[in-house]
């Protein structure tokens, strides 16, 4: 079962990622965002900041189709979302290292082609430390 600090561990261990300042967790490489808590719209209440569901980047909507369809215990989206290649991500469904597969997966999607490294960003968790990062 994978929380918020495992999000957080993961996500800073890829290169050149930036933690933004927020309620939750929000990180950014090359000023996109891949991986973020989940402000859960509520009618006439302001937004809840869900540090339990994580709102990942997924490339396009075959993908995003791919793990709701193929997943819907672990993966859901919400009309505020109809459109966009973002799924989100109940953390208690996933361990640490499905959990790194995913945030890697996202990263990679977002890094520019200069910072990607090849073949070495799998082992990126194991190996880097992030260039800047603020809390």
């Amino acid at each position: 079962m994978a929380d918020a600090d495992d999000v957080r561990h993961v996500a800073l261990a890829l290169p050149d990622v930036v933690e933004i300042d927020s309620e939750g967790f929000d990180f950014r490489v090359a000023d996109k965002g891949f991986v973020w808590s989940y402000p859960e719209r509520r009618p006439g209440r302001p937004r809840l900041i869900r540090t339990d569901v994580a709102v990942l980047y997924v490339g396009d909507e075959a993908e995003k189709q791919a793990l709701l369809l193929g997943e819907p215990e672990v993966f859901f989206t919400t009309p505020a979302y109809e459109g966009l290649p973002l799924v989100m991500l109940r953390l208690a469904q996933v361990d640490v290292d499905r959990l790194t597969e995913l945030v890697t997966d996202a990263w990679r999607m977002r890094v520019p082609g200069s910072l990607d490294g090849g073949a070495a960003v799998a082992e990126a968790p194991a190996r880097h430390r992030p260039a800047r990062t603020r809390r």
